[in-house]
């Protein structure tokens, strides 16, 4: 019997859906959020295939970040479950690393970069959180491969927007996970900085590690990501960027609100 054969048993007892096979990182079924009486997401299903690079595209207030926040359990479901490589996600939690919206962080909190980073180690460092050389060590490789190790004595909130995104980025690869969420990396920064994330994202997929990202700017899909869920509240479509990103799916996702000359600069490649 194949993996995906296997009915699996969500944290709640519900059967997890066939897709939440071993080999997909991430399987969602009929994730359902609310915000009072309208639906924030509708029944959505998606499933992000392995080592791809995947974008959660959709207009303003369309469900996206709160997809990504559902499925790490941030926000409660009306209904839904979710598979973290055939696990439901209380037993893979330790597979995913999460980057937030950069607006959602209180900069203002006094505390070191290289303290950032050290708390993506929290499983290493167990429950008397003792910080030893090769933690440290560890750390610094981390904002070394961000372009930030320079940074490592610095206060957090004396940073630069694009440079506090990239401390949070190492500190998800001091995680060192399987599955990567990113909300939004590339909200507000300078283009170094966006040309250091992607860099860093698309070194993850070589090493065949997943990552989802929410993501807004349509010009950079094609030249950024391999997979993609478009939606706006319901799922509009999901697959690979070559046969999904279309203009027409890309005008029921935004209602029709796109210029058709827009949309076909959106179909070329990125030079």
């Amino acid at each position: 019997m194949t993996p995906a054969a296997v009915q699996l048993a969500a944290s709640d007892g519900r059967a997890l859906h066939p897709a939440a096979s071993t080999d997909n990182p991430l399987a969602i079924q009929g994730m359902t959020v609310s915000y009072g009486e309208k639906p924030a997401v509708f029944s959505i299903d998606a499933t992000v295939p392995p080592g791809s690079m995947a974008a959660i595209i959709g207009p303003n207030g369309a469900g996206k970040s709160t997809l990504l926040k559902a499925v790490l359990g941030v926000v409660p479901a009306l209904s839904g479950t979710v598979a973290v490589f055939g696990a439901p996600l209380a037993r893979a939690r330790h597979r995913i690393a999460y980057v937030p919206q950069r607006a959602s962080v209180d900069w203002d909190f006094p505390t070191r970069v290289i303290d950032v980073v050290l708390m993506g180690l929290y499983r290493e460092l167990g429950l008397l959180h003792l910080v030893r050389r090769h933690h440290r060590e560890k750390a610094l490789a981390c904002l070394e491969r961000v372009g930030m190790a320079d940074f490592a004595g610095r206060q957090i909130g004396q940073l630069s927007g694009g440079q506090q995104q990239r401390v949070f980025l190492a500190r998800a690869l001091a995680q060192n996970a399987d599955l990567y969420l990113l909300d939004e990396p590339f909200a507000g920064v300078d283009a170094a900085t966006e040309k250091a994330i992607i860099d860093v994202l698309k070194s993850l997929k070589a090493e065949k590690r997943t990552v989802v990202c929410v993501h807004h700017d349509l010009a950079t899909v094609v030249d950024y990501f391999d997979h993609v869920l478009l939606i706006n509240v319901r799922k509009i479509a999901e697959g690979p960027v070559a046969t999904t990103f279309t203009a027409e799916n890309l005008q029921a996702t935004y209602g029709g609100r796109l210029a058709t000359t827009h949309i076909d600069q959106l179909m070329l490649p990125v030079a």
